[in-house]
């Protein structure tokens, strides 16, 4: 405010003063690490869930509560996060979950929350993929 009103001071007195805006903008992404670090992978089978089963899960999972991911599934990538839950993220079809072998990032947006049907994870590789939906991880009763 003081460097505008010093320059109104020392302008000349018949010319106009022009006035300009500036607005700055910042871009903020959040960067997800892998559990297991290390080359890629390989591709998991049907029977390498980690003895995770699918229930019902929410459609949105507060940013600030992941911790990490891994990868269990070829078209999901397992959300691990602070208090020990599991939620599975489902990718929309035709995105391959091994992409994501070394991380994702994820836009916040100003709820602070990652949503399905709505957010997407993007790839360090630059693949992007939507979130069909999640599916909240629970142990497998060895009775099943």
């Amino acid at each position: 405010m003081l460097p505008s009103i010093l320059l109104l001071l020392i302008a000349p007195a018949g010319e106009p003063v022009q006035m300009a805006q500036m607005t700055i903008q910042q871009r903020i992404i959040i960067r997800v690490p892998m559990a297991r670090r290390g080359k890629a992978p390989p591709r998991p089978s049907e029977d390498e869930d980690g003895g995770w089963q699918e229930k019902k899960g929410p459609r949105c999972i507060a940013l600030r509560s992941i911790r990490g991911a891994m990868i269990a599934v070829d078209d999901a990538v397992d959300l691990i996060l602070a208090d020990t839950h599991r939620y599975r993220a489902k990718l929309e079809r035709g995105c391959d979950s091994l992409g994501f072998y070394s991380g994702f990032y994820v836009e916040p947006n100003a709820d602070g929350s990652l949503c399905s049907g709505r957010d997407e994870l993007q790839a360090r590789s630059g693949m992007s993929c939507a979130i069909d939906l999640f599916r909240r991880l629970v142990p497998r009763d060895d009775d099943d």
